[in-house]
């Protein structure tokens, strides 16, 4: 039998009067402005993503969401700015999937992001498409593989830098076609693709909005896409896999928060960002930037999947031999 004491029913009381004040605060988020850190330069996709969904979440919290670009160390400085933060809604991070589950194991020094940092929601899902200078004797991927194994290691791919997802695309293209690429890698996407419309560089493995309205006026030519279905921007493409290479490459945005961050909080602010996420203007803005609608997950799931992913691309790593610093 529970015996209630005096002093346990003054606890009792106490516990009872505090909890509606720590309810009320929870509810209040936000009381103020959140910041969405981005770990890249002004005018980068996760920059644009970020400004994008921003503008459809900040009418509906009623409070302005500013984006704060801390570029520097491939991502991973706005994910030190995130992960050191008061877990209280106001700082998240707006990141992609090689912020996440790569530059831990390419970074000496790197946080540990599956300590570090809760997942929110998934807010896009994304390809590359492989495209090749309009001088290659190759108009499919099949096509290219086979000039490949006539000519060992003579075909290039350029990148935006070393572990990067246009490198890594690459060197998985590589590995799953059984053929020798020699990787050539740049200081960023821009000058990665103007070597490859010059024809300096063979191919590359590009994100859709820099490549497709070349590929659209000639300059380029769309061999292949990465993922595990067409696209709409380029539906005669077909994919890797159609062409009987057995790779599927892709990658992913999404909003962090501080580890420790209440579960609670955590829900609502994935709840208030998948709602700004069915306005029709997020739509013609993923189909404008090249991305898609990312899979139904939950929180949990969606957790799941990136320590998946996490644990894939470090053994992958290492297969590829791939070590950034």
């Amino acid at each position: 039998m529970t015996v209630l004491t005096r002093r346990r029913a003054v606890a009792l009381g106490l516990s009872a009067a505090a909890l509606p004040s720590s309810l009320s605060a929870q509810a209040a988020w936000p009381a103020g402005p959140v910041t969405f850190v981005v770990g890249y330069a002004p005018g980068g996709s996760n920059d644009i993503n970020a400004r994008e969904l921003g503008a459809l979440m900040s009418p509906i919290l009623g409070q302005q969401i500013i984006v704060d670009n801390k570029a520097g160390a491939n991502g991973s400085l706005g994910l030190r700015v995130v992960a050191g933060a008061k877990p209280d809604g106001y700082t998240l991070s707006y990141t992609s999937a090689q912020t996440i589950v790569v530059n831990p194991w390419v970074q000496k020094g790197m946080i540990d992001t599956l300590t570090t940092l809760m997942p929110i929601c998934q807010t896009t899902d994304y390809q590359y498409v492989l495209v090749a200078n309009p001088k290659v004797p190759a108009n499919t991927a099949a096509e290219l593989v086979a000039l490949a194994r006539r000519e060992p290691g003579k075909l290039t791919y350029s990148s935006a830098g070393i572990g990067s997802g246009n490198h890594l695309s690459g060197a998985l293209f590589a590995e799953a076609a059984g053929i020798a690429l020699t990787h050539v890698p740049y200081r960023g996407t821009g000058p990665a693709l103007a070597d490859t419309l010059s024809g300096v560089i063979t191919m590359n493995f590009s994100s859709l909005p820099p490549a497709v309205p070349q590929v659209k006026v000639g300059n380029l030519k769309a061999l292949a896409v990465t993922g595990d279905h067409r696209i709409s921007s380029l539906p005669d493409v077909p994919t890797l896999k159609e062409q009987g290479i057995d790779a599927v490459i892709t990658g992913w945005h999404g909003l962090f928060a501080p580890a420790h961050t209440p579960d609670a909080l955590l829900d609502t602010i994935a709840r208030n960002a998948k709602r700004a996420m069915m306005d029709p203007k997020w739509a013609a803005a993923m189909a404008k930037d090249g991305v898609e609608a990312p899979p139904e997950r939950t929180r949990a799931e969606w957790a799941r999947y990136i320590a998946d992913e996490h644990a894939f691309w470090g053994k992958k790593l290492k297969t590829l031999k791939i070590e950034l610093d």
